[in-house]
């Protein structure tokens, strides 16, 4: 049944009809959407429901393979985001678009820096420069001040303060309050009022949804690529969002109920770094995978970090099996050495030799094993990766091949093979199916089973819950940095453990909505 629909009696400013998007798989289909003058518009789903790729289509970012779109009742597909915005389409992204060693003043004109006799006007750029601050409550700041030495939280209200110079009729905010502390969001809040009332349209993207609430008429969920509502947001509770959100759960069998859950092999305890994770404790069991679930931002790569060595934790202590020592791990090489392997989320900028032949990818991390008296075997090496090709079916034309030439799925089983050359006890991976095909998938997941029945502990973040509920034994959910709760097979629920990950940030919204009362009231 197709979602019932809320419009406000003016013409459209922006329709969207039957846009689809395919990368290797689809990643949007069919969404049909209307977008009004003074309207602000939530949209909302799971990672990787599509809402970032919608919204880029939308502002000249991205090419959509299917459907239309018209603006003002006219033909509209952006060629570049430099299009969209000559139009008045203006989107503040998640990843910030500043140049840190530049001004604050260079940074919001760079693209128009005002001129005099063919130098730069900067009397003139210091008096717009202040004024564009006032508009985002930044007027206290100096406009002079490098980008790079404000905090994340300013730098963002300064992007915003860019997309708001000149005519702007729709801005597209991208998770703009990740960033902000409640004073900078109530300024933002502030600001989309005044917006609103000048008449443009804002497409408000958040998982945070009584911040939702409070600042949109209107809510769009996305799921799996699909629009399965769109109506006026005051007719959903928070749960009945989540649940939208949610849908139903589609079952793979990959022998969890046959696994031998052994003694711990890995146990961390109060864990933490000072405004990224707060202290987290858990604990991993031999022939176990557990999952890490969690918003973008919820701090689920920060605790693998930490784990790993890659980052300096503040506090806690981490245990290898039954030690009662805890183990000293400053480094990702001490983590090696401690029996930890890391599959990164970046398998190109992290977790590869791109240049290098998959051969010396794969050997890489035990190289001792490949030499004789201190000198590369490279037939050897040739060898271990021949088998490890085979096993994994990564398909190459032969281990000379260089890494970089394979497609995503197959780069991923070259850094996971590394790992299994490795043989380590304990294997941590970060989003390991992001970005590839459904057979990779599909391979990766078999190879979480066989080395679980191994007896080696796995632990496993994704942003695909889905994903997680199909191969995992537990799951552990970050909220806000913090572990909000662990879940096994006979207690989840995709409800659950969602409304666990949105669980800090609910919190947090409604303590700064008390916090204000209060001052009102005092």
């Amino acid at each position: 049944m197709p979602p019932t629909q809320s419009h406000s009696p003016s013409a459209p400013l922006l329709a969207l009809s039957g846009i689809g998007k395919s990368y290797a798989a689809p990643v949007l289909d069919g969404i049909d959407l209307d977008l009004h003058p003074g309207q602000v518009l939530a949209l909302t789903g799971e990672n990787g429901a599509g809402k970032s790729t919608l919204s880029k289509i939308v502002c000249g970012l991205v090419e959509a393979s299917a459907g239309g779109m018209l603006l003002d009742g006219q033909p509209y597909q952006p060629a570049s985001r430099t299009a969209a915005e000559a139009l008045g389409i203006r989107m503040v992204m998640q990843e910030l678009n500043l140049i840190p060693t530049l001004s604050i003043a260079e940074n919001l004109f760079l693209e128009k820096l005002p001129q005099r006799f063919g130098w730069i006007d900067r009397r003139r750029l210091g008096a717009d420069a202040r004024q564009q601050m006032e508009v985002v409550g930044l007027g206290d700041l100096d406009p002079w001040t490098p980008v790079g030495e404000l905090g994340l939280g300013h730098q963002q209200m300064v992007e915003i303060a860019r997309n708001l110079i000149g005519s702007c009729r729709c801005l597209v905010l991208d998770e703009p309050t990740a960033m902000l502390t409640s004073r900078e969001v109530e300024l933002l809040f502030s600001r989309i009022e005044r917006l609103r009332d000048e008449g443009v349209a804002i497409i408000y993207i958040s998982h945070r949804l009584e911040e939702l609430k409070r600042i949109a008429d209107r809510i769009v969920v996305l799921r799996d690529g699909k629009l399965v509502c769109d109506e006026d947001i005051s007719r959903h509770s928070t749960e009945q969002l989540v649940q939208l959100m949610a849908g139903e759960l589609a079952k793979v069998d990959l022998d969890s109920d046959q696994r031998k859950i052994g003694a711990p092999v890995l146990r961390v305890r109060a864990l933490a770094r000072a405004g990224v994770v707060e202290p987290a404790s858990l604990d991993l069991h031999a022939g176990e995978v557990l999952g890490i679930a969690g918003l973008i931002g919820s701090g689920r790569t920060e605790l693998l970090r930490l784990i790993f060595g890659a980052d300096r934790a503040d506090a806690g202590e981490v245990f290898i099996g039954d030690s009662p020592a805890p183990a000293h791990i400053r480094s990702p090489r001490d983590a090696v050495r401690a029996g930890i392997a890391m599959v990164t989320e970046d398998r190109k900028g992290q977790g590869l030799l791109l240049p290098q032949a998959i051969s010396v990818n794969t050997s890489l991390a035990d190289l001792g094993r490949v030499s004789r008296h201190g000198v590369l075997d490279h037939a050897r090496e040739a060898d271990v990766a021949a088998d490890y090709v085979r096993k994994l079916r990564i398909r190459s034309g032969s281990v000379a091949q260089a890494a970089g030439e394979l497609s995503g799925g197959n780069q991923q089983k070259v850094v996971i093979a590394r790992w299994l050359y490795r043989d380590c006890p304990i294997m941590l991976f970060d989003e390991p199916t992001r970005g590839i095909d459904i057979g990779a998938k599909s391979d990766i997941y078999r190879l979480f089973a066989e080395l679980a029945g191994q007896g080696k502990g796995l632990l496993v973040v994704s942003s695909d819950l889905r994903e997680l509920m199909q191969i995992c034994d537990r799951i552990a959910v970050m909220s806000a940095g913090r572990i909000a709760g662990v879940f096994g097979r006979d207690d989840w629920s995709q409800e659950r453990i969602l409304a666990a990950a949105f669980s800090g940030y609910v919190g947090r919204q409604e303590a700064v909505h008390a916090a204000q009362v209060a001052g009102n009231t005092a």
